[in-house]
C-alpha cells in the first residue's frame, strides 16, 4: 500500500510541476487603465477592461494590479482567452461590507481559463465580518446566500501562488469542474467565529492540489464534495478550523464519485476535527475510495480521525436507515499528537454498506483528560492494523457493538 501511495505521489507532483510559467506582456490597471488605490474608487471596470484587453490577445499577458489598497465591487473574469493569463495581484483587494449589495453569491468569478497564473503576495479581503450572524443556511434551507471570496469554474492547467484571502462572508474558495489546479504558498485567513468559511471547498474536480499552504478560519480547513478525484493536500497547517474533511456526502441525488485522496504531511492545530470522512444516514447512493492520511500531527485536535457515516447536524435526517454511501481503501497512517477528546479513533461505519479494506499504522495519539487515556471506537468495521496502536484500535465500542 505505502509503495502504490507513493507512485501516485509522484504522479501527482509531475503533473504539478508540467504548468509551465510563460514569458507575459505585463499591463498595469492604474497606469493604462486608471484605477485608483485610495478604498473607495471602484476598481470592477479598470479590471474588467484589462482582462477583456489581456483575455483577446494572441500572446500572453499579465495584469497588474499594484500595491494600494482598491475597493472591488465584484468580478466575473470569463475565458476562454486566446493564450495564457496572469494576474498578479500586489495590493489589497476590498469587497463591499454590505452582502445585500452582491447579486450574486460570489465576489470574484473566475470561469472557462486554460493556464491561468494568480501570483504577487496580494490579498483578497472578502470584509465578512457583518455577514457572519446572518449566515443560517445550515438550519433554514431558504436563507439567502452569501458571496464567495473566489470561485474557480473550469479552470485548467493554472497556478494560484502567493495569494491570501481573508474573511470571506462564506466560503473563501470554490473549485467546481477544475483540472490540474494547483495553490501553494496560499493563505486563508478568518477568525474561529466565523461561519460557515471553508477555506478552499472542492467540487466534481480532477488534479487540484493544495501544497505548503496555512488555513485559519471557522470551518473545514479543505472540504470535499462528491466527484473530486485525485486531490492532493501536503504540508498545510490547519487550525482553528473544522479539519480535513471528505464530504459531507449523500444528501442530493446524483452525487458523483470521491477517488484518489492523498492528505500527507499536514499539522492541525486546536481543530474542533482532525481528518474526517462524513456521509449521511438515509442517503442517496455514492462512494468515495482509494482515501489516505498519513504523516499527520495533531495538536491539541477534537476526533483526530473521525469517520461518521451518521453525520447528522441539526436532526436533518433519519439515524434509523443506514447510509448508502460505500466507504473503501481508507488508510491512516503514521499519525501522532494530542487529543481534545478521549475518543480519538472513531470509525462509524454503515451498517447497511460497512467499510471496506481500512487500514490503521502507526498511530499514536494521547489525551489528558478527567475520563482517562485516549480510546477508540469502532462500528461496522474491522481495520487491519500494522505498528504502534496508542489507542488500542477498537477499544471501545458503541452500545451494542462487538469488538472485530
Amino acid at each position: 500500500m505505502a509503495i502504490q501511495m507513493n507512485i501516485a505521489i509522484t504522479a501527482l507532483l509531475l503533473l504539478f510541476t508540467s504548468i509551465p510559467i510563460v514569458e507575459c506582456t505585463d499591463i498595469d490597471v492604474v497606469a493604462n487603465f486608471g484605477a485608483v488605490a485610495d478604498g473607495q474608487t471602484d476598481l470592477s471596470q479598470p479590471l474588467m477592461n484589462a482582462w477583456k484587453e489581456a483575455c483577446a490577445s494572441p500572446e500572453p499577458v499579465n495584469i497588474v494590479i499594484p500595491e494600494g489598497t482598491y475597493l472591488l465591487s465584484e468580478a466575473t473574469l470569463n475565458g476562454p482567452c486566446q493564450a495564457p493569463i496572469s494576474l498578479q495581484l500586489r495590493g489589497t483587494l476590498m469587497a463591499p461590507e454590505d452582502p445585500t449589495v452582491f447579486k450574486e453569491p460570489t465576489w470574484v468569478s473566475i470561469s472557462h481559463v486554460d493556464s491561468l497564473r494568480m501570483f504577487g503576495g496580494g490579498v483578497f479581503d472578502g470584509q465578512g465580518a457583518t455577514a457572519w450572524g446572518q449566515n443560517n443556511c445550515a438550519k433554514n434551507k431558504n436563507c439567502v446566500k452569501l458571496p464567495i471570496n473566489i470561485r474557480f469554474l473550469d479552470v485548467k492547467n493554472s497556478l494560484i501562488q502567493d495569494i491570501t484571502t481573508k474573511d470571506s462572508k462564506q466560503f473563501h474558495v470554490n473549485v467546481l469542474g477544475c483540472s490540474n489546479i494547483t495553490f501553494q504558498s496560499f493563505t486563508v485567513s478568518a477568525p474561529e467565529e466565523s461561519l460557515n468559511t471553508d477555506g478552499i471547498h472542492i467540487g466534481r474536480s480532477d488534479g487540484v492540489y493544495i501544497l505548503d499552504s496555512k488555513i485559519e478560519t471557522g470551518d473545514d480547513c479543505v472540504s470535499l464534495g462528491d466527484g473530486s478525484n485525485n486531490v492532493k493536500v501536503q504540508g498545510v497547517t490547519c487550525g482553528p478550523g473544522h479539519g480535513i474533511s471528505i464530504g459531507s456526502l449523500g444528501k442530493y441525488k446524483n452525487e458523483e464519485p470521491i477517488s484518489g485522496v492523498f492528505v500527507t504531511q499536514c499539522t492541525l492545530a486546536n481543530t474542533m476535527n482532525g481528518v474526517r470522512i462524513k456521509t449521511w444516514p438515509a442517503s442517496q447512493p455514492g462512494s468515495a475510495t482509494d482515501i489516505h492520511f498519513e504523516d499527520i500531527t495533531m495538536d491539541n485536535v477534537g476526533n483526530p480521525i473521525l469517520v461518521d457515516q451518521e453525520y447528522c447536524p441539526w436532526n436533518q435526517c433519519d439515524l434509523s436507515v443506514p447510509s448508502r454511501v460505500q466507504l473503501s481503501k481508507l488508510s491512516f497512517k503514521n499519525i501522532r499528537g494530542t487529543s481534545k477528546t478521549q475518543i480519538a479513533v472513531k470509525l462509524i461505519c454503515s451498517s447497511g454498506l460497512p467499510c471496506d479494506e481500512v487500514e490503521l499504522a502507526d498511530i499514536d495519539l494521547t489525551y489528558n483528560g478527567p475520563e482517562g487515556p485516549a480510546i477508540s471506537q469502532c462500528s461496522n468495521v474491522h481495520p487491519a492494523l500494522s505498528g504502534v496502536q496508542n489507542p488500542a484500535a477498537c477499544s471501545s465500542q458503541p452500545t451494542g457493538e462487538a469488538a472485530p
